[in-house]
């Protein structure tokens, strides 16, 4: 990612506001009524006494349902590089005597060696300048017998069939696959000797199309229809509704990986 894109990053998600919207879109449609957060949570081999870091918390909602059935003995660190971001965060967790957060860079994790049972980093290792020092810095701070759970998106979701969609305006894919469910294997057996790959099966049925269009405009990377206007979205977009429905496919998914 060049430093231009990190600066777009920046932007993006120095407030909580497109994050949000693109969360709602996911809560309102999807047809996996399990929910990714909770789909991700069940893969987590979490018990008491163990001392947890999570990178690129966002706004920690993944956690709301979650929290209160850690054990007090377990320590959770949430943190961001985004202090605005860890702020929402903090203001929608609340303070818990076993919970802290703190500012980080996975670039430069300012925690010491091996001191961590389990490390998270959910949707946003594809942000990252340097992929290869985060995730040395990530092995660094694992303990030998602890594991690191990592979620990312696939090449076949949202914003391709989106893209798509509205290329007539001029609109183009941009998806960041720096690290994706094609190519996130590869990238993590360099740094971890165990990694397994997680697909979670899921599409939207969204039903509003004000909705999709939200979240549309919440695209920064898509600068190019930033000026279309919602009328013309929506004309579009009905025309590909099924019995007043459009179908949306996603491609989520996680690693699990051991030293």
């Amino acid at each position: 990612m060049s430093l231009n894109q990190h600066e777009t990053v920046k932007e993006q998600y120095k407030t909580a506001a497109n994050l949000n919207t693109r969360i709602s879109i996911h809560e309102k449609y999807s047809t996996n009524k399990l929910g990714f957060g909770n789909w991700i949570f069940s893969h987590y081999d979490i018990q008491p006494d163990m001392k947890i870091l999570e990178l690129g918390c966002g706004t920690g909602d993944m956690w709301q349902s979650h929290i209160q059935a850690l054990d007090t003995s377990t320590q959770l660190i949430l943190t961001d590089f985004s202090e605005g971001m860890l702020s929402s965060a903090k203001s929608f967790l609340g303070e818990h005597s076993n919970v802290l957060y703190d500012v980080v860079n996975i670039e430069n994790i300012s925690y010491e060696n091996g001191i961590f049972d389990r490390v998270i980093a959910n949707m946003m290792l594809y942000h990252v300048h340097d992929l290869g020092k985060a995730l040395s810095e990530v092995s660094r701070v694992l303990s030998s017998d602890g594991i690191f759970y990592c979620a990312t998106y696939g090449e076949n979701g949202i914003v391709p069939f989106i893209a798509g969609l509205l290329k007539e305006f001029g609109a183009k894919d941009k998806t960041n696959k720096n690290f994706t469910l094609q190519n996130g294997y590869d990238i993590l057996k360099k740094h971890f000797n165990n990694v397994q790959k997680f697909d979670y099966e899921d599409s939207l049925e969204v039903t509003n199309l004000e909705d999709i269009i939200d979240y549309i405009y919440s695209l920064t990377n898509m600068t190019e229809i930033a000026t279309v206007n919602r009328e013309t979205f929506r004309a579009v977009l009905s025309k590909k509704m099924v019995n007043g429905v459009l179908h949306i496919p996603k491609e989520y998914g996680m690693f699990i990986c051991r030293k």
